[in-house]
């Protein structure tokens, strides 16, 4: 029974080929869609997804925008469930063009980079980083995307920090996941505390923010509370919270857009659900004097049903593998493209599900009328039809 509803499920769809090959486009287009927009939105995440919750970051209570004096790192280190400290600056320079966006932060070599065990470095690259205060290290997509060797020098144009200013790429990171964020520059915070310190000395000695390892992940509100209270009522008050809550605040930021995509992402599947219901209506009327005949042979209701439930099943698991398959090389193109804004851009596992389990409820939903209109017409009444 099963081989002779797919074989009639097959024959069925193909009866018209035109149709059957722009429903399995649409299809296909719009499980494509669907997969990419659903990995924008992930992508959009990826810095919260793959933060630690043993690493927390200390900022200005106030705004981001305020530094914190360094001599706080020492207090900070003091805290019972505290196990390291770090501080990083945000340098903003530009590398030629403007276009040529990338992250880069001004960090304490060794502290930093041993609280991040996500970015692979060899111990060579790491200690001649350390030795060259004109030294920096960059991520693998960086280095590729501009071609950078080891050895090479990278001029940047200062924003924030004026000036013109020339690093030496001592070593390439690469990430120890897909998750890890491949698209940073960093250099030292030495070299840009003494140029801040010789122009603005009021400035000086100071870090954006405070990056904190901690024993228990567990702990960390505790934890968090403690250093917020050794500068409560100062004159440069904190604000500790995991490294998740940090990176979910700029996300936050851009909240409305995010929600955007979600909706069009949703909208695109309601769309061809609109057009294989059309599709599959179209089909069981075509057929209802088929329909009658196969019910004046014996054969129940049920089997006519289950013959339009196939159909629609058949198309858009077809559809669907088609547009699914095409995600792995539409993803790859699109994430080329928005490198220097989403620099993780892979598929998650979960995509993929969310792409099947969208074309199932398209094919489900598109079956449900025709096939229970199909159930319901009586013998005379089909037969009098024309197919």
């Amino acid at each position: 029974m099963i081989l002779f509803m797919l074989r009639m499920a097959l024959k069925n769809a193909l009866r018209h080929r035109l149709r059957a090959l722009l429903t399995l486009a649409g299809i296909a287009l719009a499980i494509l869609s669907f997969g990419l927009l659903t990995t924008i939105v992930s992508a959009w995440y990826a810095g919260a997804d793959a933060a630690s919750d043993k690493r927390l970051i200390t900022r200005s209570a106030i705004s981001l925008v305020f530094p914190l004096p360094i001599n706080y790192a020492e207090k900070i280190r003091a805290v019972e469930g505290v196990t390291s400290v770090s501080w990083a600056n945000w340098f903003g320079g530009v590398y030629i063009e403007e276009k040529n966006f990338f992250p880069q932060f001004a960090i304490d070599p060794a502290s930093y980079l041993s609280l991040y065990p996500e970015f692979r470095l060899g111990d060579a690259e790491l200690k001649a980083f350390v030795r060259d205060r004109q030294g920096c290290v960059v991520g693998r997509k960086l280095a590729n995307r501009f071609g950078w060797k080891v050895g090479d020098s990278v001029p940047l144009r200062g924003t924030i920090y004026q000036g013109n200013w020339r690093f030496i790429v001592r070593g390439i990171y690469t990430g120890r996941d897909t998750g890890t964020d491949e698209n940073q520059f960093f250099f030292h915070w030495d070299a840009l505390n003494e140029w801040v310190t010789k122009r603005y000395p009021r400035r000086g000695n100071s870090a954006g923010v405070f990056v904190i390892g901690i024993r228990d992940g567990g702990e960390a509100a505790l934890i968090s509370e403690r250093v917020d209270n050794l500068f409560h009522n100062s004159l440069a008050e904190t604000l500790t919270e995991t490294e998740k809550a940090f990176q979910l605040s700029f996300v936050a930021m851009t909240e409305s857009i995010v929600l955007a995509i979600q909706l069009v992402s949703y909208v695109v599947i309601l769309i061809i659900m609109a057009v294989m219901a059309n599709t599959m209506a179209m089909s069981a009327r075509e057929r209802t004097a088929e329909y009658a005949t196969l019910k004046a042979l014996g054969f129940g209701p049920a089997v006519v049903g289950w013959l339009i439930l196939v159909e629609s099943l058949l198309l858009c698991a077809i559809g669907a593998g088609i547009g699914i398959a095409l995600t792995w090389p539409a993803v790859r193109a699109v994430g080329r493209t928005l490198d220097n804004i989403l620099p993780v851009f892979n598929i998650a596992s979960g995509t993929i599900w969310l792409q099947a389990a969208a074309a199932l409820v398209v094919a489900l939903t598109a079956a449900t009328i025709p096939a229970s209109q199909a159930m319901k017409v009586r013998i005379v009444d089909g037969l009098r039809a024309v197919a």
